[in-house]
């Protein structure tokens, strides 16, 4: 019979509710809360508190809250926090019960001025130190790659820095501080003519496809065994990739011990610098030459390239395709390089000209100091294994990139270069703790699968239990030990062996 709505009259009390039963075993956070220990933190805080005063919210909580935010991508930290009542699964995760008061959603903000950016990344440090227990990382090979992230303020906010002076504002000196910064900085090239007055860390970026926003940069290396991020850092969105690549090196090997072998990039990362870095260090460079990439483009278009330009090694010279001899001139000492020229009246009159070169004075090369040592490298990176990692890095780091959609990764959350490097931490580790849990239950479904097919009896053992089973079914005239052999019999098949009776 069909039921139907009675009057809903709330109870008073409920005695019978569990959130643990509730919270079912294959529950991301149930997982999650599993395989992190999150009292680490107390120790990485300890100095951010006083002895006396207000009790706080426990670190661990407010940490478990940082990764709810990320992790559902909820809009706001207020909108968190107006949520957690009516979401049982949120509530278990933070050990809180139903009757728990909810704290104030400025914890959250207050506590992340408070500890800085060290606590989260030692979070994410810990998480792939996890990861490398669990062998999920294979470490020796090393895919990086780069993606802007639009900044949380707007392009009218935007002014010429030389018209801060227009800005009498209290935030005037801010941004003064951060000019000066700006013009230390030796991370990479940035965007001076222009800065925000809401968000002074980000840079006016134009992507490939569309027009100039205020932007950040996120710079990841990502490990090929299980795709765990193995180092990430913010930049400014107009700095240049390519002068990132020793540092995610450094800090792949810090995070998991192991020695980097290949590195794998696009031809943004296709340096001289680079190539000669991983020459220095032993590391095989599997990226384009960007040098090659931009042949063919811009003023080089039409125009012979460096390769058909003999370079003999005796003479120090290189020969044109007129066979004019190219004599070394000059010697650029920041970019460790001689020009190599000819003379401006041979090249006025040779019949090769409009094909060679379109500079006044005529052909310029340029030769590096440790061209022997690129040449090497260079030959490295044109091999079928670099091609294949090429290939692979296509697909794996635009797959990481990707999934980071899902967490809000395209835009950032909050201001500063020093949130949005906390944001950047949040997602990776997201990122890895999925990882973390799935590759976890799969080992253990392995090993249980190993222990079974250890413990199966082998054909030539099932083959004779086989006859003793139906020799019992059809020839016994003992009633009991009929039934004892067919039990003993059915249980060696399931599960290859006997019980031991005491």
């Amino acid at each position: 019979m069909m039921g139907r709505e009675t009057g809903k009259q709330p109870k008073l009390f409920y005695y019978d509710v569990s959130l643990e039963e509730r919270i079912t075993e294959n529950h991301i956070l149930r997982r999650i809360n599993s395989k992190l220990d999150f009292d680490f933190i107390y120790k990485e805080v300890k100095q951010s508190y006083g002895n006396n005063g207000n009790v706080s919210v426990p670190p661990p909580v407010i940490l478990k809250m940082m990764l709810l935010l990320v992790l559902y991508n909820v809009r706001s930290e207020r909108e968190l926090i107006e949520t957690l009542p009516v979401r049982l699964d949120w509530l278990w995760f933070l050990g809180f019960d139903i009757d728990n008061d909810i704290p104030n959603h400025s914890v959250l903000s207050k506590a992340r001025s408070r500890w800085g950016v060290e606590v989260f990344k030692i979070l994410f440090e810990r998480i792939v130190s996890q990861c490398v227990q669990e062998g999920l990382v294979n470490g020796k090979k090393l895919f990086v790659d780069g993606s802007l992230i639009d900044a949380n303020a707007s392009e009218n906010s935007v002014i010429k820095s030389g018209s801060l002076k227009k800005y009498l504002k209290k935030g005037y000196g801010k941004l003064e501080k951060r000019l000066d910064e700006l013009t230390e900085e030796k991370e990479g090239k940035t965007n001076k003519e222009y800065i925000s007055t809401t968000d002074p860390d980000a840079s006016l970026t134009r992507h490939s496809t569309g027009k100039s926003k205020l932007r950040y940069k996120t710079h990841r290396a990502v490990d090929n065994k299980a795709e765990v991020i193995t180092a990430t850092k913010i930049t400014p969105g107009s700095t240049d990739e390519a002068k990132l690549l020793g540092d995610l090196i450094d800090y792949h090997e810090t995070n998991t011990g192991i020695s980097v072998e290949t590195a794998v990039g696009d031809s943004g990362y296709g340096t001289k610098s680079n190539f000669l870095m991983c020459s220095d260090r032993k590391i095989k460079a599997h990226m384009p030459n960007l040098e090659k990439t931009q042949r063919g483009s811009g003023r080089n278009e039409g125009i012979y390239p460096k390769e058909e330009f003999t370079y003999n090694t005796n003479a120090n010279t290189f020969t044109c395709p007129a066979g004019q001899v190219l004599h070394k001139r000059n010697f650029y000492k920041n970019r460790q390089q001689y020009e190599y020229k000819a003379s401006k009246e041979v090249c006025a009159e040779c019949q090769l000209r409009a094909e060679c070169t379109r500079a006044k004075d005529g052909r310029t090369l340029k030769r590096h100091m440790r061209q022997d040592d690129l040449d090497r490298m260079l030959s490295l990176a044109e091999k079928q294994e670099s091609k294949q990692d090429l290939r692979t890095r296509q697909h794996l780091s635009e797959r990481s990139f990707a999934r980071s959609t899902r967490y809000g990764f395209k835009r950032s959350r909050w201001r500063r270069l020093w949130r949005v490097q906390i944001q950047d931490y949040l997602v990776a580790a997201i990122q890895n703790i999925q990882i973390l849990v799935r590759g976890t239950e799969k080992r253990v479904a392995c090993e249980a699968r190993a222990t079974i097919d250890r413990t199966r009896p082998p054909l030539a053992h099932l083959s004779s239990v086989l006859e003793q089973f139906f020799s019992a079914l059809f020839w016994s005239s003992n009633k009991k030990a009929k039934s004892d052999l067919l039990f003993n019999s059915g249980l060696i098949l399931l599960f290859g062996q006997q019980p031991v009776h005491s």
